[in-house]
């Protein structure tokens, strides 16, 4: 349980940072960019940015909704207005599928934190179920000896002392990961709620 906790601790340590870095990527091109198209065409080498899912679930209903798409402003953030001009059908839309996306995202995210949570909560009763049958060996080995020295209660006490150091080694780690883990998370999500409001905003002022 431990080695599999501090696995998932590493893992999750990494990915993040991942994400963490491509997202700066991320939101540094799509607010230098002057077309949605330029967006997506660089989000093949981001993809560990959750920011990415979310705008391509964006981008994808935008464009399912213009009714009229001229080639010269296809997926512009700022489309020059004329005859024609390519129009939302609905911005709830558009909202719902930022949504759905965003909670898509922070499910990956969250993959497999909650481990944490269950070594966390599970393994100081495994060291507790050592130390107690530690103990039940040191009366035992005091029941058939009749003698209560050192020699023949250490064991016991020893096998107890190791299972609760054990239990403990594993619950610490995994609730202070657990925590920070989740925390980002959180920030995650709300970088997210921040680019909904900003592409929904790009998309209403733009086209409807």
């Amino acid at each position: 349980m431990s080695i599999m906790s501090w696995g998932i601790i590493l893992y999750k340590l990494w990915t993040f940072q991942q994400s963490r870095r491509q997202t700066s990527k991320f939101l540094e091109i799509f607010r230098r960019s002057s077309k949605f198209s330029e967006v997506q065409a660089a989000c093949g080498s981001l993809s560990a940015s959750p920011l990415v899912g979310l705008f391509q679930s964006g981008y994808a209903e935008l464009n399912a909704q213009l009714r009229q798409t001229p080639p010269s402003d296809a997926g512009s953030t700022n489309p020059r207005p004329a005859a024609g001009r390519p129009t939302l059908k609905s911005l709830a839309a558009l909202d719902r599928a930022l949504l759905r996306a965003s909670a898509i995202e922070v499910n990956k995210l969250e993959r497999r934190v909650s481990f944490l949570a269950t070594t966390a909560s599970i393994a100081p009763f495994v060291g507790l179920f050592g130390t107690v049958w530690g103990i039940m060996t040191a009366f035992l080995g005091i029941s058939q000896t009749g003698s209560t020295n050192l020699g023949v209660v250490a064991p016991g006490i020893a096998q107890a002392l190791i299972a609760t150091a054990f239990g403990l080694a594993a619950a610490i780690p995994a609730v202070l990961f657990y925590n920070s883990l989740t925390q980002r998370v959180k920030l995650f999500a709300s970088e997210m709620d921040d680019f909904s409001m900003e592409f929904l905003n790009i998309a209403e002022r733009n086209f409807t």
